[in-house]
């Protein structure tokens, strides 16, 4: 904990114009604005890997050299329900590259984009649906818990209920970067030798450059352990229809890059300031009123299940 601490002081302001194999996507297309589609492919962009909550690819991406991540989001109605082992299978077999899939979203959580299931439902639709990819050579990651006290007893609790084998463990953080730090060594200590893929991370409703720091900061860290293998910042999308705060969006309101944004792809500071539009995401100054106290404190805990906060339009 000391550690982090020290490393949150030294490296708030350091600007992050590097590049990483381990950079990923988290992506949805905006029926808006397709046209920023292209900014995520387009020099100095390097970016390896995407994922979209789903089982199958997005349109604009087919093509790219983004290799596609599969993601199980829920436990489907019916018992014997395959359409996801199916959908998988499909694509391997007509010649996609499929090396991972992403186990279950944030299931500790029914709402704020929690997919809300058991630990018990959770296991058998795993063995039923995400278990078998791996005799095509698929490396399996377990469900993405909230980042919630509860989430790891949740993840600790399908284990227990199911003989799955996992290759990675996803995990989700919106608060400090101290709480960050501190999570990923308790999943660490808890599942030794596994990787950790960091697949939804960012500072909710903070000031910019505390918002720049927490990503200065962290991707410096992710970058030196060899055991964070993947990670995707939460910030694909404009500013004025974000929900975890404008400045924490990778593009401004007219779809221009922010800072965030140009350094997160490999490219230099762009000067472009994320405006909210007033009517989502939050101020500057944070949220106000008792709503707002109950926010901060969720915040600085990592307890948001945030993702379908984020306004698509």
């Amino acid at each position: 904990m000391l550690a982090a601490a020290f490393i949150a002081l030294l490296l708030p302001y350091v600007v992050q114009s590097t590049t990483s194999p381990k950079r990923g996507l988290i992506y949805i297309p905006s029926s808006k604005h397709p046209a920023d589609d292209k900014v995520w492919l387009t020099p100095p962009s390097d970016l390896t890997w995407y994922y979209n909550y789903q089982s199958t690819p997005s349109p604009a991406f087919v093509d790219s050299r983004l290799q596609f991540v599969p993601q199980l989001w829920g436990a489907p109605s019916g018992s014997s329900d395959t359409a996801f082992l199916d959908s998988v299978t499909a694509q391997i077999k007509s010649g996609a590259n499929i090396s991972y899939v992403l186990g279950f979203n944030e299931p500790d959580a029914s709402s704020g984009g929690g997919s809300g299931i058991s630990p018990d439902l959770a296991a058998k639709t795993w063995t039923r649906e995400i278990a078998p990819l791996r005799k095509l050579g698929v490396k399996l990651g377990a469900p993405a818990v909230t980042g919630a006290p509860s989430g790891l007893q949740w993840l600790k609790d399908f284990f227990a209920a199911c003989s799955c084998e996992a290759d990675f463990i996803p995990l989700h953080w919106y608060g400090t970067f101290e709480g960050l730090a501190s999570r990923v060594g308790e999943v660490r200590a808890t599942w030794p030798g596994k990787d950790i893929w960091v697949t939804e991370f960012a500072l909710a409703g903070a000031g910019l450059t505390e918002t720049e720091g927490f990503f200065n900061t962290s991707l410096e860290w992710f970058d030196r352990l060899d055991y964070v293998t993947h990670y995707s910042y939460f910030g694909s999308f404009r500013s004025d229809v974000s929900n975890v705060g404008p400045n924490a969006a990778m593009l401004t309101q007219d779809g221009k890059l922010t800072d965030i944004g140009s350094w997160y792809l490999g490219g230099g500071a762009t000067g472009n300031k994320p405006k909210s539009n007033g009517a989502s995401g939050k101020r500057e100054g944070g949220p106000r009123g008792w709503w707002g106290v109950v926010v901060v404190v969720a915040m600085g805990l990592g307890v948001c299940g945030i993702d379908s906060l984020w306004e698509l339009g």
